[in-house]
């Protein structure tokens, strides 16, 4: 068994090409939105583009899905809460769905714990402007912490209610195999869940049942093993060209994943695509090197194309949270290029050579906060990988860059953390650690930054 594992877990470049390689035509590539003028400028942008965004089909499913999915977890928020204590800035959330479903995106992805629980409500007004058959919603059953059976059955009706509809085209048991969260076995068989929502499968209330994930292999292997008697519809998985072969913490390689899936023919949702915004905020040598071999394309429209390459993939989320990152996406898909060969082989070596960068793993989920003790986790995690890919970060005041990289780094930190939030005021208590879905030691990397921040505080040049 571990042979075989480990042969899965080492898929060589050439097993990669074999599986993304197939004719997209296999997937039923379609197109969603009609077709547009390549000078056509909106909002002020030029660029749209000429042709019809993709979408992917999988029958007997009448579905055609979007090859860009609406991530909900990142809506723009406002300075203060409004009346009803909504954080989400809702006039701005429905102009974004406004233009994306103008411009043929069809699929949102929410749920009941995301934007601070309003998440849902704000995607149901917005998404409730328009026809129910222009668009299709994804959300999830997320009873992390309490799998009792009344209570869970009340988030699922609670979901209908906030986003405003009488059925869910695409529902999931939310990240399986997290650290942290209960058991697949405790959330969903013993207390009969799974059984319930088969039911409401069966009634047309949820259309398409499935899951996502984030945990081990051996766990991975349990739950697809319930295909066989559940019957999954589809998976959402962790995809990018950097975990393909990397993944880090306890997550899975993508390709021992899309491997497994597709062998059993299940369209995939594929999550972040940009590592939460690490692969669109590049070292500055990896992205002279995406941008020398196509000047054209935004760094982040690599990472795109890589992840809808691959034939069983039914939608890519992203969670646009600014109007620029919204065009740009359908201006790459609109319509996909699937990678060539030498294009994957080109990504593969850049993920390669992103590994000699110690960049934390942090995705901005915002799984981690609030923490009791009042720390910007994801602020001062994030200002370090800034730090990290524009090269100030220097260990030795013998570097002739020492004294730039040292200002940059404090001042920035200072200006993007405010000084109660910052690292100093960790005290190990790691309540944070069983919410991290990329199972980074959040505690050991907040000391570890601030003894470099307690290092340059005191040298003086």
């Amino acid at each position: 068994m571990e042979e075989k594992t480990a042969r899965h877990n080492e898929m060589n470049r050439r097993d990669f090409l074999k599986i993304v390689g197939i004719s997209t035509a296999a997937a039923g590539l379609n197109a969603c939105s009609p077709r547009r003028a390549a000078e056509e400028t909106d909002n002020g942008v030029a660029g749209t583009p000429a042709g019809e965004m993709t979408c992917r089909q999988f029958p007997p499913s009448p579905d055609k899905v979007s090859i860009l999915g609406y991530g909900c977890m990142r809506w723009p928020t406002l300075p203060a809460p409004g009346g009803d204590g909504n954080v989400i800035d809702q006039e701005e959330v429905n102009r974004l769905v406004d233009y994306a479903i103008a411009h043929g995106v069809n699929y949102f992805d929410t749920a009941p714990v995301y934007v601070q629980g309003w998440s849902e409500t704000s995607t149901g007004i917005a998404l409730s402007r328009h026809p129910r058959d222009k668009y299709f919603i994804a959300t999830k059953m997320s009873n992390f912490s309490d799998p009792d059976f009344g209570e869970s059955v009340r988030m699922y009706r609670n979901s209908m209610k906030n986003l405003r509809t009488d059925y869910i085209d695409y529902y999931l048991l939310h990240s399986l195999g997290s650290q942290g969260a209960r058991s697949f076995q405790t959330r969903f068989l013993d207390n009969g869940l799974l059984d319930f929502l088969v039911k409401e499968r069966e009634a047309g209330r949820i259309r398409h049942l499935g899951w996502s994930f984030h945990g081990t292999k051996d766990e991975f292997d349990r739950i697809l093993s319930y295909h066989e008697t559940v019957h999954w519809d589809f998976i959402q998985i962790q995809l990018n060209y950097s975990d393909w072969k990397y993944a880090t913490g306890r997550n899975v390689n993508a390709d021992y994943l899309y491997a497994k899936i597709a062998e059993r023919r299940i369209p995939m949702v594929i999550m972040e695509p940009l590592l939460g915004g690490r692969l669109a905020k590049l070292p500055e040598h990896v992205f002279t090197r995406l941008k020398a071999r196509k000047p054209e394309a935004s760094v982040a429209s690599w990472a795109f194309r890589f992840a809808a390459t691959p034939p069983m993939v039914l939608t890519v989320l992203s969670g646009m949270t600014y109007m620029e990152h919204l065009q740009d996406n359908i201006r790459t898909y609109s319509p996909l290029v699937p990678l060539t060969e030498e294009e994957k082989r080109f990504l593969l070596d850049t993920a390669a050579l992103m590994r000699e960068y110690p960049t934390v793993p942090c995705n901005d989920c915002q799984y981690c906060m609030p923490c009791p003790y009042g720390i910007d986790i994801p602020g001062v995690l994030l200002h370090y990988n800034k730090c990290v890919n524009e090269g100030n970060i220097s260990q030795s005041r013998l570097d002739e860059n020492y004294a730039e990289a040292r200002r940059a780094f404090l001042v920035g930190y200072d200006r993007s953390v405010p000084k109660l939030r910052q690292a100093s005021h960790c005290i190990g208590c790691a309540q944070c650690n069983p919410h991290c879905p990329q199972s980074i030691d959040i505690p050991k990397e907040l000391q570890r930054i601030d003894r470099y921040v307690e290092q340059l505080k005191q040298d003086t040049l």
